[in-house]
């Protein structure tokens, strides 16, 4: 496994990854209007590890599809690696989506019948890499979490941890100025899930700049930041409880 710098986060004065400025999110019109998001302000700056969390329905699924350019906001500007997203048309956001967010989702989403390795290639295959470069950069992903030397197995073959490191790896093999992962333990049992927040540790040690969208308190707090959303709003936003020297729950600094 490739290793990883031991450092920890990064405290320097670093450029914001994403912006958001009054973002709000309506569903329908009229009397049947859901206003999902309703002002959201937030900058996430390179190599922070972010956990966003709160209930169902609270927006939090909402604000991860704006985030991984799945979908624009009704009002409000987003901008990406200084790129404003809100005012790109679809052939631009998939491209922002191809090479600059990796994604990791709660049910893997692996390619069933194919390779891990083959699975990895996925993003530079769509970004048109040429096949010696797509499984140089793939192994080279996979050798990061811990699997180049399961490159050939098939999803079935796979743990659940060993099919979410794959996925981490996909995630990974861009190069992305964001990873965005939406609920990434809950398919994992409680072994795997450790695993696999060891994992977001290590590469959050290295530098990368990490999304992570939970309802579950103890994965938000191997964040480095944690914010809390209700009602379409964050109401929270503090330095994890497991940082040293953080403030605890009397601690939190309201928006």
């Amino acid at each position: 496994m490739t290793a990883l710098s031991p450092a920890g986060p990064p405290t320097a004065v670093r450029a914001p990854v994403l912006e958001l400025h009054d973002i709000h999110q309506v569903y329908g019109s009229g009397d049947a209007s859901v206003h999902a998001l309703r002002g959201i302000d937030l900058s996430v700056s390179e190599g922070d590890y972010v956990a966003i969390m709160g209930p169902s329905g609270s927006g939090k699924s909402t604000l991860m599809n704006l985030l991984g350019c799945l979908d624009v906001a009704s009002h409000g500007r987003y901008t990406l690696a200084g790129n404003d997203v809100s005012t790109l048309d679809e052939n631009a956001l998939a491209r922002i989506r191809n090479r600059q967010i990796g994604f990791i989702f709660q049910s893997f989403n692996l390619v069933p019948r194919m390779s891990a390795l083959a699975n990895v290639e996925l993003p530079l295959v769509y970004g048109r890499v040429g096949r010696a470069e797509r499984k140089r950069c793939a192994l080279e992903a996979l050798d990061t979490v811990g699997l180049a030397d399961r490159a050939q197995h098939e999803p079935q073959e796979l743990s659940g941890g060993q099919q979410q490191r794959v996925a981490i790896a996909r995630a990974l093999v861009t190069s992305p100025t964001l990873v965005l992962a939406d609920e990434p333990t809950g398919n994992l049992d409680s072994a795997s899930t450790d695993e696999i927040l060891g994992m977001f540790d290590l590469l959050a040690r290295d530098g990368r700049t990490i999304v992570v969208i939970t309802h579950e308190a103890h994965v938000a707090e191997q964040a480095h930041r944690v914010l809390t959303i209700s009602d379409g709003l964050i109401v929270s936003d503090r330095v994890s409880a497991s940082l040293p020297g953080a403030p605890r729950a009397n601690g939190r600094r309201a928006l």
